[in-house]
């Protein structure tokens, strides 16, 4: 977002404060609130297209928008794997990009739900991975995946979504199985379309994805977007009390450093979350 992606959307809105992850203390309610009260302690994630960020003190959420470094990755995560592909225990799992903060809430939501999973992702990755119960984790730049990763799968998650990625993830699942993708061109195609032209041309661009693999390979197709989900919040929630989800933070900085914070992950200086801390 800070560098244009979404402006169609948000450029008319400047400024915007940023942020979609958020942890803390509730300090007010609304008359209808129900599910929490002032002095709990809670965590969400803002939608996509929320307005108002999570960089502040303070922070309106949603009863449905329920620690700060995990919602927002593994709420895509859980739309994926339980909203879209449903999986069931003993179905095989495929995550490409293991390493990043989604594909590893992935690879932690299939082993919890029973289900073998293999994974790509850095070197320095790969301990992590199969200690989150990967059954395998291959190392996309030195090995050969097509293999080094055997058999078929009934889902394929791909949070690069590039081209190559794209011809992977198809070439290993069984027919009848999910393919899913982060990098859906929606956003893509409004910036570059305007949203009159864009939102329509990426609907039809999805459709002739969708019917394209559904008729040749005989599987579906989906671009995966993170939605506020009450009943995935809960299952986070459990799963982290558990200790079968964890979502390693690399590096704190004070919420006056944003700037720096930011330069670090875009300069690669921090790989894993980070997190911005108020005193």
């Amino acid at each position: 977002m800070r560098v244009g992606y979404g402006r169609s959307v948000f450029e008319r809105l400047l400024p915007i404060i940023l942020g979609r992850d958020v942890s803390g203390e509730v300090v007010a309610v609304g008359s209808e609130v129900k599910s929490v009260c002032v002095g709990q302690q809670v965590f969400g994630a803002l939608h996509p297209t929320a307005i108002r960020g999570t960089y502040t003190d303070y922070a309106i959420l949603s009863q449905d928008e329920e620690a700060s470094a995990i919602p927002f990755a593994a709420l895509t995560a859980w739309r994926a794997l339980n909203g879209t592909a449903r999986i069931t225990e003993g179905q095989r799992i495929l995550v490409i990009g293991g390493g990043g903060a989604v594909g590893f809430s992935a690879i932690q939501f299939a082993v919890a739900a029973g289900c073998p999973v293999t994974t790509t992702c850095g070197s320095q990755s790969i301990e992590r991975m199969l200690a989150a119960g990967a059954e395998q984790a291959v190392d996309y730049l030195s090995e050969d995946y097509e293999l080094s990763i055997k058999g078929k799968f009934d889902a394929v998650l791909d949070t690069i979504g590039v081209a190559e990625t794209e011809r992977m993830g198809i070439s290993f699942l069984k027919r009848g199985g999910h393919y899913m993708t982060l990098q859906g061109e929606a956003a893509s195609l409004s910036d570059k379309l305007g949203l009159t032209l864009g939102l329509p041309a990426a609907t039809v661009f999805l459709l002739k994805k969708q019917i394209q693999y559904r008729v040749v390979n005989g599987i579906e197709y989906s671009w995966i977007f993170m939605r506020a989900d009450i009943e995935g919040l809960t299952e986070i929630r459990k799963l982290c009390e558990a200790g079968k989800m964890k979502i390693p933070v690399d590096k704190t900085f004070p919420i006056t450093q944003v700037s720096e914070a930011h330069e670090a992950k875009d300069k690669r200086i921090v790989q894993g979350k980070v997190v911005l801390e108020f005193d």
